[in-house]
């Protein structure tokens, strides 16, 4: 099989589907997510009958949505690396997936571990690690820091229940992991996605939310419904303001440099080189739709 060469550099959102539901996997890219992941871990019932049923239907409309949708970045999440399914999982991957998603990663051993896995089945696929124990939540950065790893995400909801917690709305129980997360990302130069919000109808909820997660350093977010995708991308992707404020900012940093000006005022204001940083940062990390 070819390699699937779609690349996934700071994804605003990732959308997930059972991997036991045909139908909707085939209707993942409708609302654009900038990656989508079937699930053979928690949208599947925890018994062997129930994953074993799964894996033949995920194989099969993965193939179809990738050859419809060359361009669309597929992830497969297996179960977790300890978990009594994990060596059937791999059966299903191919070299054709973006990559695979594994959740509750404790270490980067755990992530060598898996590696390793993978290249017994003959397929090298990165990873996309998945932390939410709060081993996994300590130890992020060495696990960010593993080569096989290429993106993250924080599992507030796992995260939790492995405390003993509680969730609240507002997100005060999780906010230290949920830094730490994204603090080890940044230091790794990887991107992190952000916990999911199960209130399916509640836009306020997810925006309010998302800011938080943007606010915090994630790059995107978690998404369990087409209909959170496009408020993923309001809250992640820049704005065509935000964007053509960075190019006018760094369009009259030419302008003073080539006058032979150190420092300049823009928009009445004095820049320092950490806004020309943003600024460049963002320009970089602009989707081509909102950039044209």
């Amino acid at each position: 099989m070819t390699p699937h060469s779609t690349t996934l550099a700071r994804p605003r959102s990732v959308l997930f589907a059972p991997g036991n539901r045909a139908d909707l996997i085939a209707k993942l890219p409708r609302s654009a997510p900038d990656a989508v992941v079937l699930d053979l871990e928690d949208a599947i019932p925890a018994t062997e009958a129930a994953k074993a049923a799964a894996r033949p239907i995920l194989r099969d409309a993965a193939r179809d949505l990738i050859a419809a949708h060359p361009h669309l970045a597929v992830f497969i999440r297996v179960n977790a690396f300890y978990s009594p399914y994990f060596n059937d999982d791999l059966a299903v991957l191919t070299p054709e997936f973006s990559g695979v998603v594994v959740p509750k990663l404790e270490s980067a051993d755990d992530v060598t571990r898996v590696r390793a896995a993978l290249a017994q089945v003959d397929v090298d696929l990165p990873v996309m690690a998945g932390l939410e124990t709060g081993a996994g939540v300590w130890n992020a950065r060495e696990i960010l820091d593993h080569p096989a790893v290429q993106w993250a995400y924080f599992g507030a909801e796992d995260y939790t229940t492995d405390l003993g917690g509680v969730r609240t709305p507002d997100n005060l129980e999780v906010l230290y992991a949920r830094s730490q997360v994204a603090l080890a990302a940044r230091l790794a130069g990887k991107p992190a996605l952000d916990i999911v919000v199960t209130r399916l109808n509640d836009e306020d909820a997810f925006r309010t939310d998302a800011r938080q997660g943007r606010a915090l350093g994630y790059s995107g977010k978690l998404c369990i419904h087409p209909a959170q995708v496009p408020l993923a991308h309001e809250h992640f992707g820049p704005t065509p303001a935000e964007v053509a404020r960075a190019r006018a900012l760094l369009d009259a940093a030419h302008t003073a440099a080539q006058a032979g000006h150190g420092a300049f005022s823009f928009e009445g204001q004095m820049v320092d080189e950490p806004m020309l940083a943003k600024a460049r940062a963002l320009i970089a990390t602009t989707p081509e739709e909102t950039s044209a």
